[in-house]
C-alpha cells in the first residue's frame, strides 16, 4: 500500500459570495497608533502579574491546609551522644537516651519534621548561634551565663551535682580538703564553673566529653569527678566500668551555677520557637507521654519540685 498524499484545495472550495470577498478585501476600520504600540508591553506585564497572582492565590489554601510543619521546614535540633544516660550512640549506632526521646516526643507535638544533629557540647551555643542548628537538646542547664547568649524554654528535667571517688579513699570534699587534688570536669559545663570558682586549690582538669572524665577516674589521673547525679549514677556507677566507685560528698544545687534545669535553648529572639518548645513540654507532661520516658530510665521522678506560682 502507498501513502496517500497530501490534498490539494480544488477551486470549487475557495468561498464564494460577496461576504467572503468582504471579508478577505475588507480593510480594517482602525490600525494601532504609536501610542498604542507604546502601551502594549506594559498592558501584557500587567495580565501576566495578575496571573500569577491568582495562581498564588489558588496554592495558598493548599499551603494552609499542609499545616506549620510543611510551611516551616525540618527543624534541626543539636544533641551530644556521648552523656549516658541522657544521650549518647547505641550498640546499633543510633542515637539513644532520655533527652533524645524528649526531643523526638517533643516535635511530635509541635508536629514538626525535625533532624537531631550531633555535637560535642563546648561547641553547641557556638553553632546554634551560626544557624548549624535551631534548637540544642543536650541537658543545657538554664544559667544567668548562658541567657547571655541564648534563649531557653521551660526546663524539662533538674537533678543537683556530685562528687564521685575510688571505693575506699578518704576524701574530704571541701575548698581545704581538695586542695592539691585533681579535679576532673567535663568542659565548659556547670561543673566546669562550679568547681573552678569554688575549689581553687585544686586542678581543675577538663575534658571535651564526660566518658573521658571517667576513663581517667579510673585511671588515677584525676582524684574525683564531678557530674549531674543522675548521668554520675546511671551512666557510671551503676555500670561495670564504675564497679569499685562512690558519691561523696554533698548534693549541689546553688541556682547561681546550677541554674533553674535543663531546657531547650534556641538562638536569642526565636521567641516563636521558645513558645512551641513551651507548650509541647506542657503537653508532654499533661498526656502522660513525659512519664513514659522517663520510667523507661529511671525510678523517680527526674522532673523536680514543681515551683508554687
Amino acid at each position: 500500500m502507498t501513502r496517500a498524499g497530501p490534498k490539494t484545495l480544488e477551486p470549487s472550495a475557495a468561498p464564494v459570495g460577496h461576504h467572503a470577498a468582504d471579508a478577505i478585501l475588507r480593510p480594517p476600520k482602525t490600525f494601532p497608533t504609536a501610542a498604542t504600540m507604546t502601551q502594549l508591553p506594559r498592558r501584557l506585564a500587567a495580565r501576566r502579574t495578575l496571573r500569577v497572582l491568582s495562581m498564588l492565590a489558588a496554592a495558598l489554601p493548599l499551603a494552609l491546609a499542609a499545616g506549620p510543619a510543611a510551611a516551616q521546614g525540618v527543624l534541626k535540633i543539636g544533641v551530644e551522644g556521648a552523656y549516658p544516660p541522657f544521650s549518647e550512640i547505641g550498640t546499633d549506632g543510633k542515637l539513644k537516651g532520655f533527652d533524645i526521646d524528649i526531643a523526638w516526643a517533643l516535635c511530635e507535638r509541635m508536629k514538626r519534621s525535625c533532624e537531631l544533629v550531633q555535637a560535642e557540647f563546648d561547641a553547641m551555643i557556638p553553632s546554634l548561634r551560626a544557624k548549624k542548628f535551631d534548637a540544642i537538646i543536650a541537658s543545657m542547664s538554664i544559667t544567668p551565663e548562658r541567657r547571655k547568649n541564648v534563649d531557653f524554654s521551660d526546663r524539662y528535667y533538674q537533678t543537683p551535682a556530685r562528687f564521685i571517688a575510688k571505693d575506699g579513699s578518704v576524701v574530704d570534699i571541701s575548698p581545704e580538703g581538695l586542695k592539691g587534688k585533681k579535679i576532673g570536669v567535663q568542659r565548659t559545663t556547670i561543673h566546669d564553673r562550679f568547681a573552678t570558682a569554688t575549689f581553687k586549690g585544686a586542678t581543675i582538669v577538663r575534658y571535651a566529653k564526660q566518658d573521658e572524665v571517667y576513663l581517667d577516674l579510673k585511671a588515677g589521673r584525676v582524684d574525683v569527678a564531678i557530674q549531674d547525679l543522675v548521668a554520675g549514677d546511671v551512666g557510671f556507677i551503676k555500670t561495670p566500668a564504675g564497679k569499685g566507685f562512690k558519691f561523696v560528698g554533698p548534693l549541689y544545687s546553688d541556682p547561681t551555677f546550677f541554674g533553674d534545669g535543663a531546657g531547650v535553648a534556641v538562638r536569642k529572639g526565636d521567641e516563636a520557637l521558645r513558645r512551641a518548645f513551651n507548650d509541647a513540654i506542657a503537653a508532654l507532661r499533661a498526656d502522660g507521654g513525659y512519664k513514659k520516658i522517663q520510667d523507661k530510665y529511671f525510678d523517680f521522678d527526674i522532673y523536680g519540685e514543681t515551683k508554687k506560682k
